[in-house]
This record gives C-alpha cells, structure tokens and sequence, in this order.
C-alpha cells in the first residue's frame, strides 16, 4: 500500500449540509467496498477495464492496494462508503509514468461537488506517486462525468469505437481524456501558487 504519499490523509470537508471523510481505502474496506459497488447502477461499471461486481475482480483490487500498483481515496459520510477512487499504476510498463483513473460516487452523492473533489486529491495522489500524466476512460454517454474532468482541465485524446460492452452485450464508444498533472504542477510552482492551492 502506498503510504508515501506526500497528502496526509484523512481530510475532512463540508458537502452541502454533510460532512465528509476522505481517506485512503485499505484491503480492511473490503466488506464496505463490496456494498458500495452493489449498489452502483450497471453502467457507471464501464469506467473500469474490468466488471467490479465480480468478487474475484474486488479481491484483485484489494491486493492491489496491497502490493501498490493501485492507490485509491475512500469518501465516506457518517461511516458510510459513498465514493472511491483508484490510480493504477503499472510500474514494468513503457507508460509507468501515467497513472488510470477512475472515479465512482453513490448515486445519491451526485452533482454535490465531492467527484470534482475527489478528482482533485486524486491529482495530489498522482504528484505523490511522481505520476507525470493521468488518463481516464468513459463511454461517450456519459456527458455529465466529462463535462466535470474537462472542467478539472482533462483533455478528449481519443473515441474507441465499439470498445466496450455491457453485460446485456450492447456496444458502446469509448472516450480517453488525459491531464498531465506534473505540466501544470509546475506551471502553479512557477506561478508561486503551489501553497495556495493545497488544502
């Protein structure tokens, strides 16, 4: 588990009337990972590579925590698990500068401001790491969530025809938008807004 990261964790913040918890989600969150994830709605499933209902595939992002290859963020509200992150990173390819994003919200946590905050420890996370880039993944569908990382300065790189398909068998575009972090890291130290801008 990465524990060298340069944010301490937990944060806590003000969302609309609640207060919310942002730590780093440890192989014990598993049961709470479990119920977080059954209770999403199909679809936001297609932002991960791989079908996260399935348990042997939360096992393997559990180990992954573990061993480092992933970092992710828990956001919980009165102990209850309601967003979660991952940064994936895999340290023997040619691309182990670039960190896979992924960002999931309850349903209900929607439109309040916690994914756009969570994308943005998610950018302290990846400078930790020495991350120079991040990329994400979406169906082309889903206009809300790419709205909000092209207004957290995510960029479209490329469409993916027919790229994924649910469990129904249907096909659907994929979007891949990227952010390099460390570019604008250093424009804001150059800029001498770096402490402002930690929270």
């Amino acid at each position: 588990m990465n524990t060298n990261l340069s944010r301490a964790y937990p944060r806590q913040f003000r969302c609309g009337d609640e207060m919310v918890e942002i730590d780093l989600l440890t192989p014990a969150d598993g049961e709470a990972l479990a119920r977080f994830v059954a209770g999403l709605p199909k679809h936001d499933l297609l932002f991960a590579r791989r079908d996260l209902s399935h348990p042997k595939v939360l096992r393997a992002w559990l180990d992954a925590l573990q061993s480092g290859d992933i970092t992710s963020l828990a956001a919980r509200c009165q102990g209850e698990l309601i967003g979660c992150t991952g940064v994936l990173v895999d340290p023997h390819s040619w691309s182990r500068h670039v960190g896979e994003l992924r960002v999931v919200l309850a349903p209900v946590w929607r439109g309040r401001g916690l994914g756009r905050r969570l994308v943005q420890e998610s950018f302290a996370c990846a400078l930790g790491l020495g991350l120079d880039k991040l990329v994400v993944h979406m169906t082309v569908d889903q206009r809300a969530s790419i709205t909000v990382f092209e207004e957290l300065g995510f960029r479209a790189e490329a469409v993916l025809r027919k790229h994924v398909k649910d469990s129904q068998g249907r096909s659907f575009d994929l979007a891949v938008l990227s952010h390099h972090v460390a570019e604008v890291a250093a424009r804001h130290a150059t800029w001498g807004m770096t402490e402002a801008l930690q929270g």
